[in-house]
Order: C-alpha cells, then sequence, then structure tokens
C-alpha cells in the first residue's frame, strides 16, 4: 500500500515552541480519491499541509508520495494554498499568476513561453474566468480569487493535489465550480487532498476522509470513517447527528 499510495505519512510530529500541534500522525491516503482532512479549529489541519510539503519543519516523521521523498516527487504535487496567506494587493495580473503554476517544470530560470501563456488561458476557461486573465489580482472577488489559483494548480499538471480550505468565504457559484473541478480531476486518477470545516457537506463531496485533531482519529472511505461516534472523538463530544444525516456542533467546529 505505502509504494503506491499517493501519500504515506509515518510518525509525523510538529510543535511550536516546544508544543506539539501533530503528534505522531500515520496517514495513508491511496491513489484518484478526493480526500478531505477534516477536525476542529487548532487541530492542525493546515499544518498537516504544511509539514507534508516541507513549507514547515517537522519534529519527527517520513513522508513520501508515491513511494518517493517530496524533493524527488514535487513535479507530481500541486498545492492550493489558503487565500489569506496571499498579498492580493501584489502589482500582477491574473494570467501572470496562473503561469507561476508552469515553475515547476520550467525552472525559475526559463521564462514562460506562449505555450505555457496558452495552457494559462485554457485553465482559466476551465475555471470560468477567462475573461479577467488581464485584470489586477487586487480587483477580484473571493471567489474569483479561489478560481484563479484553481487555474494556476491545473497548470502544474500534477498527480496529487493539496488544496487548502478551497471552498472557505466563496458564493454558491464557485463552490459548485470548484466541487466539479475535484471530481474533474478524480475521474482522471488525480487524488485530491483537502482541508475542510463543513461537516454537511462531507458526505456529498468526500470519498476519503481522515479525521484529525493533533492526532489522526480515524482515516479511510467516508462511509465507514464518517459516524457519530469518530465525530465525538474528533470533536470532544460536541457532536450530533441529527435524522437527515445533519451535523450539529455544539460549540461550533
Amino acid at each position: 500500500m505505502q509504494e503506491t499510495a499517493a501519500l504515506h505519512v509515518e510518525d509525523l510530529t510538529v510543535a511550536y515552541n516546544s508544543r506539539p500541534v501533530l503528534w505522531d500522525v500515520d496517514l495513508t491516503i491511496p491513489e484518484g480519491v478526493l480526500a478531505a482532512i477534516i477536525g476542529p479549529n487548532g487541530a492542525g489541519k493546515s499544518t498537516l499541509i504544511k509539514a507534508v510539503l516541507g513549507l514547515i519543519p517537522r519534529a519527527a516523521g517520513t513522508v513520501s508520495f508515491y513511494g518517493k521523498p517530496y524533493q524527488k516527487a514535487r513535479e507530481l504535487i500541486g498545492y492550493v494554498p489558503q487565500r489569506g496567506s496571499v498579498d492580493w494587493d501584489f502589482p500582477t495580473t491574473v494570467l501572470d499568476v496562473v503561469m507561476m503554476g508552469c515553475y515547476g517544470k520550467l525552472g525559475w530560470i526559463k521564462r514562460p513561453g506562449q505555450r505555457e501563456r496558452k495552457m494559462a488561458l485554457e485553465a482559466l476557461e476551465h475555471v470560468g474566468i477567462a475573461d479577467l486573465a488581464h485584470r489586477q489580482i487586487s480587483q477580484l472577488s473571493g471567489g474569483q480569487q479561489q478560481r484563479t489559483f484553481l487555474a494556476r494548480a491545473l497548470v502544474q499538471d500534477a498527480q496529487i493535489y493539496f488544496m487548502d480550505e478551497p471552498f472557505a468565504a466563496v458564493d454558491a457559484v464557485t463552490e459548485r465550480a470548484i466541487i466539479a473541478l475535484l471530481r474533474e480531476l478524480r475521474s482522471r486518477n488525480k487524488t485530491v487532498i483537502v482541508v475542510h470545516h463543513d461537516l454537511q457537506t462531507v458526505t456529498e463531496y468526500f470519498d476519503y476522509i481522515a479525521l484529525l485533531n493533533v492526532e489522526i482519529i480515524a482515516s479511510g472511505p467516508t462511509t465507514e470513517v464518517f459516524t457519530a461516534d469518530n465525530l465525538r472523538l474528533t470533536y470532544g463530544g460536541r457532536v450530533s447527528f441529527m435524522e437527515d444525516r445533519q451535523v450539529v456542533l455544539a460549540g461550533g467546529d
């Protein structure tokens, strides 16, 4: 399983100021699934993605992608960070941001050319904002910003996509467009791993989940793992199921 898994994490620990934020995390995500990392605020969801991608230091543990370390697998990986982590006032256009997705394959010395420009425009068309290609990113709405990120990820043509809260603070139309795109990626046997917070949409959107609260509480197919007992363990007993499978959190998520 480890060799063929899209992602394999073993004994991963991350600490800030000697305080563990992630503790002894073991996680295996198979190829070709639409997976969610779910847990309460402060559970370490975004930290897990950043540690896996080497964006923050790990205190312990190993990570592999298709059996390879990140340095040998980086061309297989696409990353969509949280929108709030980006300086949207930076003076650049939507098209330029999307073409940045080409740098992984080009290297930082070679400049994008007509081929990369064509790919970027096609990706913008795919996410429905081709008409915004030459607009400054500071002029975008939240939903348009998220679509720009998704277009940049498409240009990367990765095998594994990591997305940090892609549905956060977007309108319903954008949310539907995002999930349609993620399902399309899955249909092409891509693996998509999403930090997600809305429990109401988990069973509709994802076929594989990892429940996290500093440690991995449970992981596996959604139909097996998304249970009331596992949710109570993850959220500290503050969760209950309604008859229509809605999830209620007493005290928020």
